[in-house]
């Protein structure tokens, strides 16, 4: 056993790609297919066509702003660092609460809990998902946190205002996570979230948090 292995912790919050899985309304379906098969070709190969906003993935300024900077140019760094869960349950509309001031730094990569990743197959989950309010997105431009992510699949909804206040303050959108519940009553992880390296506004993700620990209660049902 690595070092590594014996203090740390790997928490997968990425989505699997599959084919045909669910995509935001009005993207390209996702075809995940094999086109070489071993008994007939002498190896199995599979083909993905698949746009970089589908499943798990992070969405740069250029996305909605007239930004130059694709995913391929920005250094590994940014995309790795001190996770901050806000446990945001339920909540339709996530405002800011006063205890974020102390919880939020600088740098941070914030992590919004809401519990919405469990409709990812249904219908609701791209139409009634939660939204983040203007202040709380005005506070983290302010606290200059590196990354926000969450589970459900968008900040807010058109015209994506939110999304373009955290654009413009260079805050990188992480979205489609799942399993934030296994951070509750984790007093200090790592988010590692590298994406693909390719040119191109956004780009799907393999996305986990390196604890130090895990709480035994931290996989109870949330009531």
């Amino acid at each position: 056993m690595t070092l590594a292995a014996a203090l740390y912790r790997y928490i997968d919050l990425s989505r699997s790609i599959a084919d045909a899985m669910p995509v935001y309304p009005g993207d390209s379906a996702v075809k995940l297919y094999r086109d070489r098969f071993l008994e007939r070709d002498g190896y199995n190969n599979s083909r993905l066509e698949i746009g970089m906003h589908a499943g798990t993935h992070i969405d740069l300024p250029s996305h909605f702003l007239d930004r130059s900077i694709s995913v391929d140019e920005l250094a590994v760094d940014r995309f790795t660092g001190r996770g901050c869960l806000l446990d945001v349950w339920n909540e339709s509309v996530i405002t800011m609460k006063n205890e974020y001031e102390t919880m939020v730094q600088a740098d941070d990569i914030v992590l919004l809990y809401t519990g919405f990743d469990q409709f990812f197959d249904s219908e609701d989950y791209f139409t009634r998902h939660p939204v983040v309010d203007r202040t709380l997105a005005e506070f983290f431009a302010d606290k200059k946190i590196k990354m926000l992510g969450m589970d459900f699949p968008s900040p807010d909804r058109h015209p994506f205002e939110i999304h373009k206040i955290l654009f413009e303050a260079d805050i990188l959108i992480m979205e489609n996570l799942k399993s934030l519940g296994l951070l509750r009553g984790v007093e200090s992880f790592e988010v590692i979230a590298f994406p693909i390296k390719v040119k191109a506004e956004a780009a799907l993700a393999r996305v986990v948090a390196r604890v130090e620990k895990f709480p035994l209660d931290n996989t109870a049902p949330r009531k």
